[in-house]
C-alpha cells in the first residue's frame, strides 16, 4: 500500500492501468481529451503490478481494481467514480486545484 501511495502522490493526476483493459484505455483517452497529461502506471508490465493489484482491490473493495485514478495524490476511484463527479462539475475544478489543467 505504501508503493500505491507513494506513486499516487508523485504526480498530479495517476492512472493505475493494464495495458489491455479497454475501460483502461477509455480512461487514459478521457483524460487526455481533456487536456491532462496524466501518470500512467501499467501494472502489468511493472514486476511487483501483481503486489499493487491486491493493494488496490483491497483499497477499493473490488477486483479487478483497474483502472484506479488518483488526483493530487487522492484516491478518485475506478471509471464510475470519475465520470460521476465529471457529470456534477467537481471533475475540472478538482484537475485544476491539483495543477493538471491550466483553464
Amino acid at each position: 500500500m505504501d508503493k500505491v501511495m507513494r506513486l499516487a502522490s508523485q504526480r498530479a493526476v495517476v492512472i493505475f492501468s493494464v495495458s489491455t483493459c479497454c475501460m483502461c484505455h477509455t480512461m487514459k483517452r478521457f483524460f487526455c481529451e481533456l487536456g491532462v497529461n496524466p501518470y500512467i502506471h501499467e501494472l502489468d508490465e511493472d514486476p511487483k503490478g501483481r503486489e499493487i493489484e491486491r493493494a488496490l482491490a483491497k483499497l477499493l473493495g473490488r477486483n479487478p481494481p483497474v483502472p484506479v485514478v488518483f488526483i493530487g495524490g487522492k484516491l478518485i476511484g475506478p471509471t464510475d467514480k470519475v465520470m460521476s463527479l465529471h457529470l456534477s462539475g467537481g471533475l475540472l475544478p478538482l484537475l485544476r486545484e491539483a495543477g493538471a489543467l491550466w483553464l
